[in-house]
Parts: C-alpha cells; sequence; structure tokens
C-alpha cells in the first residue's frame, strides 16, 4: 500500500543516489571537475582514472553507502508488513528505494543530471539486499580487476554473477530479488556499451590498483 511514508522514503532515496560524490570530491579538494576528463562519467572508476586511488577509493564507497543506505530505508516504511508474504513485500520495498537511489546516481538532481553508470551504488543495494550473493560479487570483480586490470570488464562479471548466484547458489524463491538482477545485467549492459565497444578494440583503458601502470 502506498503511503506518505513511502512516498517520503523514495524521494530520500533519490536525494541520496543524487549525491555526486565523483563531483563533489573533484571540485573540492582537486578543482577538476571529472565529467570533463576520462570517460566523462561522475563515478568510482573514472575518478580512479583522473584524480587517482586516493579519491577513487572515497568516492566508491560512498557511492556503496549511498545505495546501501536508500535500500535500508525499508525499515521505516515496511515496519507494517505482516503476514505470510511479509518478506516478499519487504524485499519489494526494498528493491524500489535501491533502484530508485540508482536512478538518483544516474541523473543527480544535484549535478544537472549528468551523473554514473551506478555500478557502486548497485553494488550498495545488493549489499543491503543480498549481503552472501554480494560478497561473491566482490570476490569475482576483484579476480577479475587482478587479471586483467579492467573496471568495467570486472563490473559487468560481477553483474552477472548477482543473478546466477542468487539463482543457482543461493535459491532465493522472491521473484522480484530473480528480475531485479536479470534487471541489473541489462543495466550494466547498457551503460557499459562504450566500455565494451573499447574493449573490443583493446582501447579500453586499465586500473592499476597494486602496482604502477607501465609505460
Amino acid at each position: 500500500m502506498i503511503s506518505v511514508y513511502s512516498i517520503a522514503a523514495l524521494v530520500l532515496a533519490y536525494l541520496l543516489g543524487s549525491i555526486p560524490s565523483a563531483v563533489w570530491i573533484g571540485q573540492a579538494f582537486y578543482g577538476i571537475d571529472v565529467r570533463e576528463y576520462g570517460s566523462g562519467n561522475a563515478g568510482a572508476t573514472n575518478t580512479f582514472r583522473v584524480l587517482g586511488k586516493k579519491a577513487g577509493i572515497i568516492v566508491m564507497v560512498m557511492d556503496i553507502s549511498k545505495g546501501f543506505t536508500a535500500t535500508k530505508l525499508a525499515y521505516f516504511i515496511g515496519l507494517s508488513v505482516t503476514g505470510p508474504h511479509a518478506s516478499t513485500q519487504f524485499v519489494n520495498y526494498e528493491l524500489a528505494l535501491g533502484v530508485t537511489a540508482v536512478m538518483g546516481h544516474l541523473f543527480p538532481v544535484f549535478a544537472g543530471f549528468r551523473g554514473g553508470k551506478g555500478v557502486a551504488t548497485l553494488f550498495g543495494m545488493v549489499l543491503a539486499v543480498n549481503f552472501p550473493a554480494a560478497m561473491l560479487c566482490v570476490l569475482v570483480f576483484v579476480v577479475v580487476l587482478l587479471v586483467s586490470n579492467y573496471v568495467s570488464l570486472s563490473s559487468i562479471c560481477a553483474g552477472f554473477t548477482f543473478p546466477l548466484s542468487i539463482v543457482f547458489v543461493f535459491h532465493s524463491s522472491i521473484k522480484a530479488e530473480v528480475l531485479y538482477g536479470m534487471c541489473v545485467c541489462v543495466l550494466i549492459m547498457v551503460t557499459h556499451q562504450k566500455n565494451l565497444e573499447r574493449l573490443l578494440k583493446g582501447k579500453e583503458s586499465k586500473v592499476y590498483l597494486f602496482r604502477k601502470k607501465k609505460s
């Protein structure tokens, strides 16, 4: 049932997602709008490329926190959910709020509606909804990143890991969660279309976390 609290939570989730971490960090501490450099996206990956590891890590943590916090707003509007389908309804609340936060990241009202690709915010949402699946996604992301040094490829692989894991590993019976997992794959493929093109052409930029980039 839609209530004033539900609407307020959705608005707050969007505003949380709209916090342009990369833009604000870049402008406040480096005098740079990351959207004018690199891939042109206001996200953690481009921040790593343009501003370096320290700024990239800060932005990534902030973006993950946006998705996680927005999703957990479900506790404020889902307290009255009872009955045999309470668990499913609560997850639906979480997913709706998380998706709204991701949309805020993609189209932030605080930054002229020019945001990032939403991967970190998506992860924060997954972390809040299904922690074990989120950890498996992290493992896949780290392994692929260490092997390839491509953040985009790592994000895509981690994105596909989520729906596969909740179906075949954790056997989730919540249809909305499975559907969301499939939507995650579609969204990541759409937002990473240019990255995929660059990967196929061998022109995608690499990110070296534990060693210096080769000259």
